[in-house]
């Protein structure tokens, strides 16, 4: 695909942008990073659409604008560590890391975390790619200045806001009635009663976040 670039900036400037993603540091990642080559070969020719595709596994790449759209959310600057719980194809880890951040990414799907991690070095994005249950986040690399969700969740995992640093935030999509979510914003404040202040964003559909881990040749 050697008009990608073309594409992309045309995604961004024809759809991500009049959506209200406003920072320039996001829309340049999305025009600088490859969609097409973290989706399937027969899906290629739709990588530049505004919308989700399906990438194996009942999973999907996230609508290029939600990927926008969740990392504004995050508020994050280059250098920051931010955790993603659903690594999927790699699309939304790249675009972090685009923008300079210390990228952990926890996916239960061995298969397409090990595509993804491959992928991701071969771009010469320095991702840790992790295989395992999302809802557990990852101690090891905490505190992260911001955790993204990228599965519909039922509940904000204990995990994520423990592993969160003071003034961090969490980006997930929470179930509001059956198959629809709402993205959510959980701010970390100790000062306040509840250790967190809570605003809400964009209605949205993702696949749902799943417990335990899928190794290969597993169930």
């Amino acid at each position: 695909m050697n008009n990608w670039r073309e594409l992309a900036t045309k995604l961004v400037e024809e759809h991500i942008a009049p959506q209200g993603v406003r920072d320039p540091q996001i829309l340049e990642a999305v025009k600088r990073v490859p969609r097409h080559l973290f989706v399937p070969e027969e899906m290629r020719r739709y990588s530049y659409y505004d919308s989700p595709l399906a990438i194996g596994e009942g999973q999907t790449i996230s609508q290029p604008y939600m990927v926008a759209r969740m990392t504004e959310l995050l508020a994050l600057k280059a250098g920051d560590k931010v955790l993603e719980i659903g690594t999927g194809s790699g699309y939304q880890a790249a675009v972090l890391a685009e923008m300079g951040m210390k990228v952990t990414t926890l996916e239960r799907i061995e298969k397409l975390a090990l595509k993804a991690k491959d992928l991701l070095q071969k771009l010469d994005y320095d991702v840790t790619c992790i295989v395992g249950d999302g809802r557990e986040g990852y101690p090891e690399n905490a505190p992260y200045r911001g955790v993204i969700v990228t599965a519909g969740a039922q509940e904000i995992a204990e995990a994520w806001l423990d592993q969160l640093d003071e003034g961090g935030r969490i980006v997930v999509p929470l179930i509001v009635q059956e198959g629809l979510y709402r993205l959510l914003v959980r701010q970390k404040d100790s000062s306040l009663k509840k250790g967190y202040l809570d605003t809400w964003d964009d209605y949205c559909r993702f696949v749902p976040l799943l417990p335990g881990v899928k190794k290969l040749g597993g169930a």
